[in-house]
């Protein structure tokens, strides 16, 4: 087992880590590029290659502790996988810990957002995405990749940012009010957008990140990536802002779907993480 950031003891081992990594590598449903089920491992191992002194908060958030668990390798079918999330990551925050699960295909998030949603009051699911996952079912499965964001909906508010990729029969779903396209934030004059989406984000938020959000020259290792997207330095200010001013109780980085002839998107799903400990960590 890889140990995130190749962490030395003691700040591997699960009782002092005050962070759990719970790693689902978990590809059942994704309906294009197939591979996300390696996409923990391949985040794990470019961790092991990461400085842990971070410049921008000038932090070694490390030192609170990060703990790798054993990933979840239940596959039977979509439902049976998200149970077995849901369970762990009840597991986990019964010890205290802030959960970070890493995919797989974005399916592993409905799960985690369950546990999260009965376990903290006042939550909004916080999604940066190229896709709206807002189908109510797709391929026989209301637990496919398409529908987490349908499935988070039914539990408590949902915020989307950098969505561009869409089927009309969504529309119906979608709230304008709480979407943030992709196209309008590219275009936006100044971070103005970044204040509107906070203030419809309540105390407790947890992040879904999906790495097609962010644009494809950045990030080209996900199952679909689309044209367009969010920019590192953009994304990690919001990201900040959101972390600043909300409660983050847990998030997760899916939708890895790794490359051996180009490894940058690997090492920026290891860097993400990082840096949303550091966020949630530097004071």
């Amino acid at each position: 087992m890889i140990e995130y950031g190749g962490l030395p003891e003691p700040y591997s081992q699960r009782e002092q880590a005050r962070v759990a990594i719970l790693p689902v590598p978990y590809d059942g449903t994704s309906t294009w590029g197939k591979g996300a089920d390696r996409g923990p491992l391949a985040l794990l191992e470019a961790s092991t290659n990461m400085e842990l002194y971070d410049i921008e908060t000038d932090s070694e958030v490390y030192h609170v502790g990060i703990f790798t668990d054993q990933p979840v390798l239940e596959a039977r079918s979509p439902e049976h996988m998200v149970y077995a999330v849901e369970q762990r990551t009840a597991a986990l925050l019964d010890e205290g810990k802030l959960v970070a699960t890493i995919g797989g295909e974005h399916s592993v998030s409905i799960g985690a957002i369950r546990a999260h949603a009965a376990r903290f009051p006042d939550l909004t699911v916080l999604q940066i995405d190229a896709h709206a996952d807002l189908r109510d079912a797709y391929e026989g499965s209301p637990n496919n990749h398409a529908c987490v964001m349908a499935r988070a909906r039914e539990l408590c508010p949902i915020v989307q940012v950098g969505i561009r990729s869409m089927d009309i029969g969504e529309k119906a779903n979608l709230d304008p009010q709480r979407v943030f396209w992709a196209h309008e934030i590219v275009d936006a004059a100044d971070d103005t957008w970044m204040s509107k989406a906070l203030n419809l984000i309540s105390a407790n938020v947890y992040i879904t990140i999906d790495l097609d959000g962010f644009d494809p020259a950045i990030a080209p290792s996900t199952g679909t990536p689309e044209p367009g997207g969010l920019q590192w330095y953009p994304a990690l200010r919001f990201l900040r802002k959101v972390i600043e001013h909300r409660n983050m109780v847990g998030f997760d980085i899916v939708e890895l779907c790794p490359n051996p002839a180009d490894r940058a998107t690997d090492f920026m799903a290891a860097k993400l993480l990082y840096k949303l400990l550091s966020y949630k960590y530097m004071h």
